[in-house]
């Protein structure tokens, strides 16, 4: 008698543990998340005036236009269009220091960015580990801050107060370095340019 109580009793607790955490805390979470933090739980997709999604604030994009400022370079094609490799996986290119496909990237992108008249630093040449980073410097956008200017036919300091309005903190204001958030900066951008054509 004492194994088929031990039995019961074990089956009971394994049943409330899985109601305890396989139901009820993922439906807590769930609520919470969608209640106080709808835009973090649903991936922090941005809309365009549309109401579209153009994207994840948390996602590098590829922006090859002058008119916009240019992420870091990725090994992950994940918005590309035709070029697309949606595969769902993040990850550097894991190409050793001494590799010569790697050497030939990185020397093309620094003769590229010469021709543009910008600066090779960092983190426009070489990729982040994820592959998906969202933020460029402060240095990399002011790099870039004269051709955007130009191409958009604005001046620099319109440019520059956006740049600060985008540029999000250390985390916890004591891990990392403060980054721009390339895909918000470069929609406030195309937002500003069509306020001043209607007048506002």
């Amino acid at each position: 008698m004492s194994i088929i109580r031990e039995t019961i009793r074990a089956i009971c607790i394994t049943l409330v543990l899985w109601l305890l955490t396989a139901i009820i805390y993922p439906l807590v979470i769930l609520v919470v998340g969608q209640v106080f933090f709808p835009f973090q739980a649903n991936g922090s997709i941005m809309p365009n005036l549309k109401n579209e999604p153009i994207g994840s604030v948390l996602i590098g994009q590829v922006f090859t236009s002058e008119r916009y400022f240019h992420p870091r370079p990725s090994t992950v094609r994940y918005s590309q269009g035709k070029r697309a490799r949606p595969t769902g996986i993040s990850g550097a290119s894991n190409l050793a220091a001494s590799n010569p496909e790697l050497l030939n990237r990185i020397v093309e992108q620094a003769n590229q960015l010469r021709e543009e008249n910008i600066q090779p630093i960092a983190d426009l040449i070489y990729t982040s580990g994820s592959g998906l980073d969202p933020h460029i410097s402060l240095k990399a956008a002011r790099q870039q801050l004269e051709r955007v200017a130009r191409a958009r036919g604005v001046e620099e300091n319109e440019i520059i107060r956006l740049i600060n309005k985008y540029t999000d903190d250390r985390f916890l204001w004591i891990f990392g370095e403060p980054g721009v958030n390339v895909l918000r900066l470069n929609y406030a951008l195309d937002l500003q340019e069509i306020n001043s054509k209607n007048g506002n």
